[in-house]
């Protein structure tokens, strides 16, 4: 397979993340990479980040037919959107949560995801405060048992789509409305899906444009070997 879709389509890869690091996933990432990998104060935490990135070159080595281990990256401006140098590539966007790692694909085109393990009812009472008020609104008239989910469905959507922006949480989450009940009060000129995913995550890509694109998930092997 090579990975290569038709435009207007974004591709999601869901990966498992595998127990422990062997060395050689270690080789595949460059310095930088190496670098942030050894800032984590538990194993766990590494581990985690380093199959995040040797998730995401595997992948992109399939659309670009360069070796993983050689692909560089860079990012627009100074805190821009993460990209391929020095290759043709498609647009790509990665996320990870306890376990579970997801890489959106879109040929021509910028492109956020997010994945969410299933957030706690004390998070989301925490983080209510911060939502657009159409948001707030909706969760509040939500049963609690209902509330968790629905929350955790609503902040892939915001974080894909803040990704896709290229500002990440340096824009605030209440600036923007991601709900359920009145999808028309999403903004204006992106696509914003929510993407299957195992039972206990949440996810979703973003994509700008006026075309409407589809999702097709491409993957969900371990390691995205």
């Amino acid at each position: 397979m090579t990975g290569r879709g038709p435009a207007g389509t974004v591709e999601v890869w869901l990966l498992t993340v595998p127990e422990g690091v062997p060395p050689e996933a270690y080789g595949l990432l460059d310095a930088a990479e190496r670098r942030r990998a050894g800032e984590f104060a538990t194993a766990g935490g590494r581990g985690r980040y380093v199959w995040a990135h040797v998730a995401l070159r595997r992948v992109l080595s399939r659309y670009t037919g360069v070796d993983p281990a050689a692909l560089r990256f860079g990012r627009e401006g100074r805190n821009g959107r993460p990209v391929v140098r020095g290759v043709a590539a498609p647009g790509f966007s990665l996320s990870h949560s306890h376990g579970l790692v997801a890489v959106a694909v879109a040929p021509g085109a910028v492109v956020g995801v997010d994945v969410q393990r299933m957030c706690p009812p004390g998070t989301v009472a925490a983080c209510l405060p911060r939502l657009h008020p159409r948001e707030r609104a909706e969760l509040e008239g939500l049963a609690p048992a209902r509330r968790a989910e629905a929350f955790t469905r609503l902040w892939a959507r915001k974080e894909a789509y803040l990704k896709g922006l290229g500002t990440g949480l340096g824009r605030p989450p209440r600036a923007d409305c991601l709900g359920d009940a009145d999808p028309a009060a999403r903004p204006s000129g992106w696509d914003v899906h929510d993407v299957p995913a195992p039972a206990g995550y949440a996810a979703a890509v973003a994509v700008p444009g006026g075309a409407a694109w589809s999702v097709r998930p491409v993957g969900s092997a371990a390691g995205a070997g």
